[in-house]
């Protein structure tokens, strides 16, 4: 069973890193001894840097241990553990380089190589990753053979536990072993893609008995919760690793996250990280700095429509549309006027359509080609959008959405955009609205200024030219 062996695994997985950490120092010492690094004054006799490795294997290995390196492969993926195997380099980094320093003025360790130490951080990171990527390919390959499974029974039929189910089926090196279910509604033998109904839940205690399971996932139907005390006892008392997988998926349809408020627990129903002040902050310098830096370069094109458009067709320049915003509150959005001025309950509450007979000849160039959008740039310098971001819908249309797609309003947890994740995915003008709500929580929800940053650079090639703008 995993849990036998999975302590071992680790003392096995702590030595390997001891090795490449002793590699890579070793690779590093070469370079400098070979003159590929530059070293101060005379170099320093091999025993000191000997010296210096016994002190920096324990220290490596316990970073690893803080940035849970030694978690199972299972829980942790390839992105998360590289980021986590840098974490630790750097901070080890940055202690090696501090100790050098304030070591300096002892003429023993003065000419210790600082330039070695940036290149045993480097290797270290790669060989690191290059063995972690080798045991995750090791263990995949025991898997498709049947070893090294992790036995799970599940507590409960539910739209939970068939969510489970699938995703185990489509993610085979997981290593998960579904044994079978266990329920009081569902009848013995009754199955979902081939795990079996074993029993009724009553049975869990003899299950247990026979200690051939590694973990118990509890995946209740809403209305069997009265039993989760029970059955959490049951688990605990065998001490078998327990979780729970809550069936909520048709009350809170997209991913919580948990609050630890003062040893209560406090289930958020949508994680925005875009809430916490500082992600605001950079959001928003990133923000200001951009427009900025926009409105300059594209003050030429600017002023080359703005001509255009009062030289073509009578009545103003700029366009000014309510939309609604953060929080629900309306703004003024503005545009380059690309049709022929109308009565504002028109305005309001009517779509553009294929060759609509109101969007003059350059409008119909500028709105092709997004020109249109380019005075947003200053809606984003007074705050009321951002560069990225959900697009804003006209009040009329929010109405009349939000009684007809679910989740709709929830765009409205954060500045509206002048391009956004639906737009570089295809979602713009005369298509789906439930798509592109799909992609503004996906937005929404995982928020990154890396993400923002992806967005802008796909916006390049992707969100100018736009084959569904009329």
């Amino acid at each position: 069973m995993i849990k036998d062996h999975q302590q071992e695994f680790n003392q096995f997985q702590v030595i390997l890193d001891a090795i490449v950490i002793i590699i890579s120092y070793g690779l590093a010492w070469l370079l400098m001894i070979n003159g590929f690094v530059p070293t101060r004054g005379d170099p320093l006799r091999s025993e000191f840097y000997l010296m210096a490795l016994l002190i920096v294997i324990p220290v490596y290995l316990l970073l690893y241990a803080v940035f849970q390196l030694y978690t199972p492969k299972r829980v942790q993926g390839r992105r998360l553990e590289f980021a986590n195997i840098c974490k630790a380099n750097a901070i080890g980094l940055l202690m090696f380089t501090l100790v050098l320093y304030l070591i300096s003025k002892n003429p023993f360790w003065y000419n210790f190589s600082r330039p070695m130490v940036l290149y045993f951080f480097v290797i270290n990171i790669v060989l690191e990753t290059v063995e972690r990527n080798l045991i995750r390919m090791v263990l995949r390959s025991m898997r498709a053979r049947g070893y090294n499974l992790k036995h799970i029974l599940l507590v409960g039929y539910s739209r939970a536990a068939e969510g489970y189910i699938d995703r185990v089926k489509q993610n085979p090196e997981w290593g998960y072993h579904i044994a079978g279910i266990l329920d009081d509604q569902k009848a013995l033998g009754e199955e979902y893609k081939g795990i079996r109904v074993l029993g009724k839940i009553q049975d869990l205690q003899s299950i247990l008995d026979m200690n051939v399971l590694d973990e118990i996932a509890i995946t209740l139907s809403i209305d069997q919760f009265s039993n989760l005390g029970a059955i959490v006892a049951v688990c605990e008392k065998s001490g078998v690793h327990t979780k729970f997988i809550p069936d909520y998926n048709n009350i809170i349809p997209t991913r919580p996250y948990m609050e630890d408020l003062l040893g209560l627990p406090v289930i958020h129903i949508r994680h925005v990280p875009l809430t916490n002040g500082l992600n605001k902050f950079m959001k928003r310098t990133v923000d200001i700095f951009g427009a900025i830096v926009a409105i300059i370069l594209f003050s030429p094109v600017m002023l080359v429509t703005a001509i255009l458009v009062k030289v073509t067709s009578p009545g103003p320049v700029i366009f000014c549309q309510e939309r609604v915003g953060l929080h629900n509150r309306p703004f003024k959005m503005y545009k380059f006027r690309s049709m022929e001025v109308q009565a504002p309950s028109d305005e309001k509450s009517k779509w553009t359509t294929p060759h609509d007979p109101r969007v003059t000849p350059v409008g119909r160039f500028i709105r092709k080609t997004s020109i249109d959008e380019m005075p947003q740039f200053f809606n984003v310098l007074k705050g009321d959008m951002s560069l990225v971001g959900p697009r804003p819908e006209r009040p009329f249309f929010v109405e009349k959405f939000k009684e007809e797609i679910p989740r709709y309003m929830v765009k409205h947890q954060v500045r509206p955009g002048l391009t956004g994740w639906a737009q570089v995915n295809g979602y713009r003008g005369d298509t789906s609205i439930t798509k592109r709500i799909e992609c503004d929580l996906y937005y929404i929800e995982n928020w990154t200024l890396g993400l923002d940053f992806k967005i802008l650079f796909l916006t390049i090639f992707k969100g100018f030219i736009n084959k569904n703008a009329y």
